[in-house]
């Protein structure tokens, strides 16, 4: 029954990696460590000790990404003269993870391991729900089986509950065990663990939504399933159809197949799958109109990109843009400052955080600005370089990017409107200041622009410094231009130009004018960008800005925590591709929308938002110690505008992270659904200090799909982790 990892072990990469091999670890050019790695038997773990120490570490394969082949991280990069590239990999994890950089000790060998990991890569997220779930169950198996027999006695199950985030009645425990127990010898091997295990998580909430619509209380027919599908799911259209494909997709017994019918295991298989995810799949894909004008969209936005942490000491690295542009990001940030060779360097200027080569930066930009998506790049440049430098990052930029950097307007005249994503596709775009107005008239001196940092520094020399003309002539669509007041906009602004905006400014401008500046915003783009007193890296909440159409809205990508799980939550729609059309009120000129008053609005219709929160599957354990238990919470928030702000919980249920109950509903009413985001936050209750979090998913109100829904939760980092789960019932009516 061991997961099929069998057919790969014939595999000459997979051998290799079973035997094991001695790799040198490297942190840094001064730092590398011979260490010795081996794939074990399961396949889904790779597993390294010290040569001396006795010391291990092993981590799942289904945490990588990725394998990089050669010199493609800048540690490897600063001993590319000692090691050849063909001896070099860099393993690449999901999420915030950093990276691993390994060096063999020939050729073949390291590509017997860049080979071997994307073979295993690649099998870890092929499989469905079932290989999964099975792979789960095992992986369980085999930590729990401390003498390694195979076999597991009743203390060595107990022990396993434990892990597994479970405190059951012994009793009831024990009663499962000997059903399981068929040969009654007091142990269980795998196959019988696995019916343990089915026995366990038998679970009587998804039973009993079969039940009410199964007539033998055995399977559904085809009507059965129509039916639900009907009335619990709302799938009007080509029920039959639909009904048909679920049951080829995921009943596991071919009988049930065959008589077009779904037991309660296909059931099951399918309200866990992802097209049963409470995101509607259909949202999930681009399908919204590319054709608009830049203006009309929301832009996945970085600030600081080059960092991997504070902006006071952290790491400036390429590795934090390729992190960026991966998750979609469609603005990127640069700080330059002169260097002391005439290179341009790239770093948070007057701190301690380490420096990059600007030349690097665009490099990095050239190899990922579209992997994750085909839409433009806009490049905000902090330009603090003196002119020399500054035409240094013309030819780099000219250079490097060649056919990707956009030089010229679109349409040879002036245009009225920014052209739209679609006709920018593949492009980068600079954001930095032009010589003269926006016609780029007189020479050599900057338009009246302040930096992010200027509030602070007081003036920064950089204003008051001359401009290089190639890298004036670089700036096509987005020159910044300081702001000067809604009305001069409307009445000497061009689209053209963009204002950058700190948070606080952007914030009381959005509370007291927040009509004009959804009007601002349907013509020229804004940039806000968080307060330079976050020498933490912490962020604002972007959903202030959202409500009146600001487009780049920047944050520190390198920070996990609300703020960066709103934006993911924006941007999971529409491919992940970095732009989100706003909604048509924010895309008028004259509008006269107002967020605090949504009820002012032509066509307001506020919707009644109901979540029955039924039950938890396999919730990750807080605290890792063996004996420790979560005691988990739901709370459901709605960020949006001011009167949608809300937050409601279910109460905590004691020491179960296994198979919570909570079977409570939560209300609300909600003013402008096109601008909410829900958020879904799993806690563990503490009543003497702060919850600790256990995990969340965060989707915008119009991407939910109603029904019998899954929510599979997320990591801190916005990483999955499966299989993770909360069970609702979602239904949204209008309010009466």
């Amino acid at each position: 029954m061991e997961p099929k990892f069998s057919r790969f072990q014939d595999d000459p990469d997979i051998k290799v990696m079973l035997k094991g091999s001695t790799l040198r670890k490297v942190k840094s050019s001064s730092w590398k460590k011979r260490r010795f790695f081996r794939l074990l038997e399961d396949g889904l773990t790779l597993w390294y000790r010290s040569r001396w120490a006795g010391r291990h570490s092993s981590f799942p394969v289904t945490e990588l990404e990725a394998v990089r082949e050669g010199h493609q991280s800048e540690v490897l990069q600063s001993i590319a003269e000692e090691f050849p590239a063909d001896h070099c990999f860099t393993l690449v994890f999901h999420g915030r993870q950093g990276n691993l950089d390994l060096i063999a000790d020939s050729p073949d060998e390291a590509q017997a391991w860049i080979q071997g990991v994307r073979k295993l890569i690649h099998r870890s997220s092929t499989m469905n729900e079932k290989e999964r779930l099975d792979q789960w169950v095992w992986d369980w198996f085999r930590k729990a089986d401390k003498n390694k027999d195979g076999k597991m006695d009743f203390k060595e199950v107990r022990k396993l509950l434990k892990m597994m985030n479970v405190e059951m009645n012994e009793e009831h425990a024990l009663h499962l065990f000997m059903m399981a127990d068929v040969s009654n010898c007091g142990s269980l091997e795998i196959e019988q663990f696995v019916h343990y295990y089915k026995l366990l998580t038998q679970r009587d909430e998804v039973l009993k939504v079969f039940q009410d619509f199964s007539t033998d209380g055995e399977r559904l027919t085809m009507d059965e399933l129509e039916n639900f599908l009907r009335i619990e799911q709302l799938k009007e259209e080509g029920s039959s159809q639909y009904a048909r494909q679920l049951i080829d997709r995921y009943e596991p017994s071919d009988s049930a197949k065959k008589q077009g019918a779904m037991s309660l295991d296909g059931f099951q298989m399918y309200l866990c799958s992802q097209e049963s995810s409470i995101f509607d799949p259909g949202r999930q894909v681009l399908h919204q109109d590319m054709e608009q004008p830049l203006s009309h969209y929301f832009i996945s936005s970085s600030h600081n990109t080059y960092l991997l942490d504070n902006q006071l000491s952290g790491q400036s690295s390429q590795e934090a843009y390729i992190q960026a542009l991966k998750r979609g990001c469609r603005c990127v940030e640069v700080d330059a400052w002169d260097g002391s060779d005439g290179e341009p360097i790239v770093y948070h200027g007057h701190t301690l955080t380490s420096k990059i080569l600007f030349k690097d930066v665009i490099s990095t930009l050239k190899t990922y600005a579209f992997t994750a998506s085909d839409f433009p790049v806009i490049l905000s440049l902090e330009n603090h370089c003196g002119v020399e430098q500054q035409t240094v990052m013309a030819q780099h930029l000219s250079q490097i990017l060649g056919d990707m950097l956009l030089r010229h307007p679109l349409d040879e005249q002036m245009p009225q409107h920014l052209p739209s994503p679609q006709k920018l596709k593949g492009k980068i775009i600079l954001k930095a200041k032009k010589m003269g107005g926006a016609d780029g008239g007189q020479d050599g001196h900057l338009m009246d622009e302040v930096s992010d940092e200027e509030e602070l520094a007081d003036g920064d020399a950089e204003s008051k410094s001359n401009l290089s003309r190639e890298l004036s002539d670089l700036v096509v669509y987005c020159r910044s231009k300081q702001f000067q007041g809604f009305e001069h906009a409307r009445d000497h602004g061009t689209c053209l130009e963009i204002s950058s905006f700190s948070e606080s400014k952007a914030k009381r401008h959005a509370k007291d004018k927040g009509t004009d500046f959804i009007q601002y915003n349907t013509r020229q783009l804004s940039r806000i960008y968080p307060s330079g007193l976050r020498t933490d890296s912490s962020n604002y909440n972007p959903q202030d800005l959202w409500n009146v159409g600001c487009q780049i809205v920047a944050l520190n990508f390198q920070t996990a925590g609300l703020e960066m799980d709103l934006n993911d939550g924006l941007f999971r729609q529409n491919g992940s591709s970095g732009f989100v059309l706003k909604p048509d009120f924010l895309r008028d000129g004259n509008t006269q929308f107002s967020p605090e008053k949504p009820e002012e609005r032509p066509g307001y219709r506020p919707l009644r938002l109901s979540i029955q929160v039924i039950s938890g599957q396999q919730l990750p354990k807080v605290n890792q110690k063996e004996g420790s238990i979560v005691d988990p919470l739901v709370r459901v928030e709605i960020y949006g505008v001011p009167q949608d702000q809300a937050r409601e919980e279910t109460s905590h249920i004691n020491n179960n992270g296994f198979n919570p109950s909570w079977n409570e509903t939560l209300n609300f009413t909600v003013h402008a659904p096109e601008l909410a985001l829900v958020r879904f936050v799993v806690e563990d209750y503490d009543k003497a200090s702060k919850n600790d979090f256990i995990g969340q998913f965060t989707l915008p109100f119009t991407c939910i799909q109603t029904g019998y829904r899954h929510i599979h939760l997320l990591s801190k980092d916005g990483t999955a982790i499966p299989p993770s789960s909360i069970f609702v019932n979602v239904s949204i009516s209008e309010r009466t």
